[in-house]
């Protein structure tokens, strides 16, 4: 994976779209807009819905798209454009449990071919419009095992994850389920974080990361897996291995 970070571009380079907020919550969202700063990509468009606006000062980086009368994401076109225009999109989370939002959301990712990561409570949000949505592929996963577990039960998968599991078990479902689909997934079991993608397996031991089981899921690791794979796209298994080790 040491390619990877060697050719971190000199150059401002790629389009990154962040979806993510509702109305009583947009802070987390705001955070990982602004570390992605810290990275050289030329373009960082953050999406919330307009149910912000009055919250939020105008910047030129900052959209609004349609809300639902709950203040989260609806349909609308420009939700669409936002994940069609960009090399890839990060949802970010925040989006709270709405199901009008779930299938927003899905018909935006149904509408374009370019790369999602998945982070905080989008895995859960999207499980029940996960079956359209995973064979699709360009889909990276960062979730928990609970939220895995929610999410192969919506799907109908023959295989369980389980809490209890010990991790060679999990590992194997997990390399099982890579070869069906097309998605690479970060998850954490057992002290070791667990990346999978096309039936390979990467684990590294949580305290060599200089992660904790709390910010493992929060604002950095996400914004580095999608800036590396802005730039390397046709390698997100490797550029989601690298981003442990990213320092920007």
């Amino acid at each position: 994976m040491d390619d990877i970070l060697w050719n971190i571009p000199e150059q401002k380079s790629g389009t990154v779209t962040i979806l993510g907020g509702n109305l009583h919550s947009f802070a987390p969202v705001a955070k990982t807009a602004e570390y992605f700063t810290k990275m050289p990509i030329k373009n960082i468009r953050t999406y919330l819905p307009d149910s912000l606006k009055s919250n939020i000062p105008s910047l030129p980086d900052i959209f609004f798209t349609k809300s639902t009368a709950t203040g989260s994401f609806d349909k609308s076109p420009e939700l669409n454009a936002a994940v069609k225009d960009a090399d890839i999109t990060l949802l970010a989370g925040d989006f709270s449990k709405n199901s009008a939002t779930a299938v927003a959301i899905a018909d935006a990712l149904k509408n374009s071919e370019n790369p999602t990561v998945w982070a905080k409570d989008t895995t859960d949000l999207l499980a029940t419009e996960a079956q359209d949505l995973l064979p699709n592929g360009n889909i990276t996963l960062i979730a928990t095992l609970s939220q895995l577990q929610k999410l192969l039960r919506a799907i109908y998968y023959p295989k369980m994850l389980l809490l209890s599991m010990p991790i060679q078990p999990i590992k194997e479902v997990l390399h099982k389920f890579t070869l069906s689909y097309p998605v690479t997934i970060l998850t954490f079991h057992d002290g070791q974080i667990i990346i999978a993608s096309n039936g390979e397996l990467h684990t590294t031991p949580l305290e060599k990361s200089g992660y904790t089981p709390l910010t493992l899921w929060t604002t950095d690791l996400p914004a580095k897996i999608t800036a590396l794979q802005a730039w390397n796209p046709n390698k997100p298994y490797d550029s989601t291995i690298a981003a442990l080790s990213y320092k920007p």
